[in-house]
C-alpha cells in the first residue's frame, strides 16, 4: 500500500511540475509575441519620426511626438541640453532645422525591444562651406505610437 501511495505522490508530483512548466512557457511565449509586436510599432514610430525630421517638416516630425515630449541636444558638451514639452522641442527643431538646410541623419543601425529604440546614425552637413559629419546615437521612448522621449549621444 505505501509503495502504490509513494508511486502516485511522485506521479502527480511529475504531473503538477510538467504543467506548472508549460504555463510558464507559454506565459514567456506571450509575452515574447507582445514586446515583439510593441517593438514593431517602436520601429515603424522611430522611422516615421527620422523620415520626417530628414523631410525637415517640423509639423510631422511633432505630430509624431508626444505632446509631454523630451528631447536631449548633445550640446552643450559634456551633458547637452534637455528640452521638454511640445511646444519648446517645436522651437528648437524650427531653429535647428533653418540653421541646418542641408542637414541629414543617416541610420546606419536600428533596432529595439518593447517601447525603446537605439538608431545608430551619421549626421552630415555641409560646414565652412565644406562636407562635414558627426557619429552618434539616439535612444527612443515610444508611448502609445509616438516618440516620447529622443536623447542623443554622439562621439567625441
Amino acid at each position: 500500500m505505501n509503495k502504490i501511495l509513494t508511486l502516485l505522490i511522485g506521479a502527480l508530483f511529475i504531473l503538477t511540475s510538467c504543467r506548472t512548466s508549460l504555463q510558464k512557457n507559454q506565459t514567456q511565449t506571450d509575452m515574447t509575441n507582445e514586446t515583439d509586436t510593441q517593438a514593431k510599432t517602436t520601429l515603424a514610430t522611430v522611422e516615421k519620426f527620422n523620415e520626417a525630421f530628414n523631410r525637415h517638416d517640423v509639423e510631422a516630425v511633432m505630430n509624431a511626438m508626444t505632446d509631454d515630449c523630451i528631447f536631449e541636444n548633445t550640446a552643450p558638451s559634456p551633458d547637452g541640453t534637455r528640452i521638454v514639452g511640445a511646444e519648446a522641442v517645436r522651437a528648437y527643431w524650427t531653429k535647428f532645422f533653418t540653421n541646418n538646410p542641408d542637414a541629414l541623419f543617416e541610420a546606419e543601425e536600428v533596432f529595439a525591444t518593447g517601447d525603446r529604440c537605439v538608431v545608430r546614425w551619421i549626421y552630415r552637413k555641409t560646414k565652412d562651406g565644406k562636407p562635414w559629419h558627426l557619429r552618434g546615437v539616439d535612444i527612443f521612448k515610444v508611448r502609445n505610437g509616438k516618440v516620447a522621449e529622443k536623447l542623443a549621444y554622439v562621439k567625441g
